[in-house]
């Protein structure tokens, strides 16, 4: 499956560490890492793009005190490898010294890493890709005759493993997988007022045999886009909206990135100072929880070897916890929790979850705008200030009237995260966020 061994992996990287300590560094940190993977994408049953790849890279972090220097290479021949030392040196050399720089402190790494069946390769030919990609396509053509063009379908598949040493006496690695299919089906009409809308719908999973059919992908996405066509306009208002589920994990990353190290020692975050305060509404919590088997979101250790674990982040809208890395943990005067990277598989969890799915919540917000759609990055993480343009559906006594287009939805995060009201059982999982459609009780929408 690989060009090298997890063997040969652990002499490359200790004689990194070697060569780091011969040249006089005080602390050193290696990590060894290869992956193929496949692509594929075709566009009205035709081919588009078909691509392999095949990565390799090496890296030592070397620390001279609290001066630190980092260099790189994809040739791991013995002359490379040291050369590559000896340009970390260098640059430490010249850096200044850092007070909170270092190797994160030696209680917090993971001894024993947990095998978490992270790794599940899917034994695919370019062949087989594009029929799964075609597939997807053409059960998006039958749903309706409206359904005429297409921005194609992917297939991908990636695997991989790595190997990360510290002169801490830390060593560890795995192998992991990832694989996705997708498909963008483009709906039309004709006639006094014609229209174009293009929608889409994926699937991804670190195992091959959990993705959805791809018949079932390009359906529900044909579905969607014809649900979009004649829209129209609102007049500018405030209105309960209803963050659907997938965008409702995007707002999770909001607050994530608004509740991390780096934006908080930098004093740029809306939340500064938020531990033990309120951030969410008082019916939710937030729970890491990054040792789940065979998903996406989960690690035994981040990417500096501390050890992972589950917690509470948010405990009864309470702040409970930050998300930090040795070097932020150290601004701030804490301790990293393991977040070095980023988050670990997040769920949101509600005691006033509408069961239902969609439907029943759309129901519980009688009148009120549904968005299933953000363009733009109008997020100002200092100020919370939020205005983005989006795509929806004009909902009335809980029913769908009309898709609505060309808006734009603006709040202020703070407020927004505190007046989420109720959550939708319709949870689903994207990327390391769990989470159901959130009805938030009042923003302005932006219209004619």
């Amino acid at each position: 499956m690989f060009t090298y061994t997890t063997e040969q992996f652990q002499l490359i990287v200790q004689f990194m560490l070697a060569e780091a300590s011969r040249l006089g560094a005080s602390d050193a940190a290696a990590e060894i890492s290869e992956g193929h993977g496949l692509a594929v994408t075709t566009r009205k049953g035709e081919i588009e793009t078909i691509e392999q790849s095949l990565d390799k890279q090496v890296g030592v972090s070397l620390y001279l005190g609290q001066r630190r220097g980092n260099a790189s290479t994809s040739d791991f021949s013995p002359t490379s490898l040291r050369a590559t030392v000896e340009a970390a040196f260098h640059i430490a050399q010249h850096t200044a010294e850092d007070d909170c720089a270092g190797l994160p402190e030696y209680d917090l790494l993971e001894k024993n890493p947990l095998n978490l069946d992270l790794f599940h390769p899917w034994d695919i030919e370019a062949i087989d890709a594009i029929e799964i990609a075609r597939s997807a396509e053409a059960a998006a053509f039958a749903v309706s005759p409206q359904i005429q063009n297409s921005d194609g379908a992917s297939v991908s598949t990636h695997q991989g493993h790595f190997i990360l040493a510290s002169s801490q006496g830390f060593l560890g690695g795995y192998a992991y997988s990832r694989h996705f299919i997708s498909c963008a089906p483009i709906a039309s009409t004709t006639g006094k007022r014609p229209s174009m809308q293009r929608d889409d719908w994926y699937s991804s999973s670190r195992i091959p045999t959990q993705l959805a059919p791809p018949a079932e992908i390009g359906r529900y996405a044909a579905q969607r886009a014809l649900a979009r066509l004649k829209a129209r306009s609102i007049r500018t208002q405030r209105c309960p909206v209803i963050f659907e589920a997938p965008v409702a994990a995007g707002l999770l990353g909001s607050f994530v990135q608004a509740v991390s190290g780096g934006a908080l020692y930098r004093r740029s975050s809306f939340l500064l100072d938020s531990l033990g305060k309120a951030v969410l509404a008082s019916h939710l919590s937030l729970y890491e929880d990054p040792h789940i088997p065979g998903i996406s979101g989960s690690a035994p250790f981040d990417e500096e070897g501390v050890k992972t674990q589950a917690r509470t982040v948010v405990a009864n809208g309470v702040l409970q916890a930050y998300f930090l890395s040795t070097y932020t943990a150290r601004k701030l005067g804490l301790q990293s929790t393991g977040n070095a990277g980023g988050s670990h598989h997040l769920r949101l969890a509600s005691n006033n979850t509408v069961s239902g799915g969609l439907p029943a919540l759309l129901k519980a917000m009688g009148t009120g705008l549904l968005v299933t759609e953000l363009m733009g990055q109008g997020v100002n993480y200092v100020t919370g200030d939020y205005s983005r343009g989006a795509f929806g559906y004009w909902v009335e006594q809980g029913e769908i009237q009309y898709p609505v287009e060309e808006i734009t939805i603006a709040g202020n995060l703070r407020e927004m995260l505190l007046d989420i009201q109720m959550v939708g059982s319709d949870v689903l999982v994207r990327g390391s966020k769990e989470s159901g459609s959130l009805l938030i009780g009042s923003m302005t929408i932006g219209g004619k």
